[in-house]
């Protein structure tokens, strides 16, 4: 029976990482809206400006800061989108192929969410300034439910992530600006699943796994400053992250009930290393444009190590991926800024490896933004995006108890459909 429990632990752990990738506003499980300034023009030109609202992006944006600045905000964001079965199967031992069941058609299983970030920067000398940042890159809640087609590989996930980034910004020169971080990051992750017992007309079991950590990685940037034009170049690191948790599993009867119990587990996976680089061009006193490309090095999330049993590991094959934005800031008057603009960022998902934890999909995105100068010290950020998925298979294969003599493949057969998001934010920059 330890053979047997054992490979048990490695399908029911498999969901607790791979839930982590559930989109929400950007790529897979990485939120864009650290800033509410930045989503106004679609994050286009963030690498490149100065201020503590593009610390996130790029330390060397604080550098030669002459007053104390801070900058607040929060993101509402309302994904919406159907989850279609189209025929997935199971096949419990000893029986013949049937439907899956359940409800075939799911609706908005990504729950809306309220992202907040924020940044503080302090100068230390009229070329040195340090910096706080705090965000929550990659938090998310997907549900299901129990009755959906999707119950044997996802049911309802929640991930929270808060990452704080202290950072030092420096002035060279009257043209060249540096500067580097630490990112600490702690990160809490929830997932629930229905487990399939051997006969259909026993009710389902279930499965609750729960896991956090804090980890650690660096960001690395410098900006060429001019009176028209400024770009902007930045690194942030891959992080490792290790969660430790407990998989707890119930309600599975007969030859299955063995697995029953709660155990410590850990799982070991990396998020993707990102490449910026942003310019931002001042066409006339009023108006900048702004363009902004990054790389994604989502290949780093290639698979999932599991603690028990050793040396075990799931396959993740997640592929390296762009985003590219442009935008434009209009200085209609000295008090109000209107911005606009528009990203295409790619899924790092590939077709007949994506599952219902992961219905990803590559998406567009059109922006507007207005900030208001209340005083001198004082300005007022909202942003408003709408957000277009592309259409995509949800279609990776899985066996349940794989290895034993009641393997139990589920041929998962979905589309995800009709998938957009509308996210809103309001913030506010501050001077002292």
């Amino acid at each position: 029976m330890g053979n047997f429990r054992s490979k048990a632990i490695v399908w029911l752990g498999l969901p607790f990482c791979v839930a982590l990738s559930a989109p929400a506003g950007a790529t897979s499980f990485y939120l864009n809206e650290q800033s509410i300034k930045g989503a106004g023009r679609a994050f286009s030109g963030e690498a490149a400006d100065q201020g503590p609202e593009s610390l996130w992006w790029n330390p060397a944006a604080i550098a030669g800061s002459d007053h104390i600045s801070a900058a607040f905000g929060a993101a509402l964001i309302v994904p919406r989108a159907n989850v279609r079965d189209n025929a997935t199967l199971i096949t419990r031992p000893g029986q013949p192929t049937a439907p899956v069941g359940g409800d075939p058609n799911p609706h908005n299983p990504a729950r809306t969410g309220l992202l907040p970030s924020g940044a503080i920067a302090v100068p230390i000398t009229d070329r040195i300034a340090v910096g706080l940042a705090f965000s929550s890159p990659f938090s998310f809640t997907t549900d299901y439910h129990s009755n959906s087609w999707t119950r044997y590989i996802a049911d309802r996930t929640r991930l929270l992530t808060i990452d704080i980034q202290p950072s030092i910004g420096i002035k060279v020169t009257e043209m060249i600006r540096v500067g580097g971080a630490l990112n600490v990051e702690y990160s809490d992750a929830t997932l629930q699943k229905e487990l399939p017992n051997l006969s259909p007309a026993l009710p389902d079991g279930t499965q609750a796994l729960k896991g956090d950590g804090v980890d650690f990685g660096w960001s690395a940037g410098a900006q060429l400053v001019t009176p028209r034009l400024t770009a902007g170049i930045s690194y942030k690191s891959a992080i490792r992250h290790t969660y430790h948790g407990t998989l707890e599993i119930a309600g599975l009867l007969g030859p299955l009930a063995g697995s029953n119990g709660t155990i410590h587990t850990t799982a070991n996976f990396r998020t993707p290393w990102q490449a910026i680089a942003g310019v931002r061009f001042k066409a006339t006193d009023a108006v900048t444009l702004n363009l902004q490309a990054i790389r994604f090095g989502w290949k780093k999330f290639d698979r999932i190590r599991l603690s028990l049993p050793a040396g075990a590991f799931v396959p993740e094959e997640y592929r390296n991926t762009w985003m590219i934005a442009g935008g434009a800031d209009w200085a209609i008057s000295p008090d109000w800024t209107l911005r606009v603009g528009a990203y295409r960022d790619e899924t790092p998902t590939q077709d007949g490896r994506r599952d219902p934890n992961v219905p990803d999909a590559n998406r567009t995105a059109v922006t507007t933004g207005a900030s208001h100068r209340i005083s001198r010290t004082i300005t007022i950020d909202a942003a408003a995006e709408y957000i277009i998925f592309d259409h995509s298979s949800v279609d990776r294969q899985t066996i349940a108890f794989e290895g034993s003599p009641v393997a139990t493949p589920v041929i998962t057969n979905g589309r995800l459909a009709s998938a957009h998001a509308i996210v809103l934010g309001l913030g506010g920059r501050f001077s002292f």
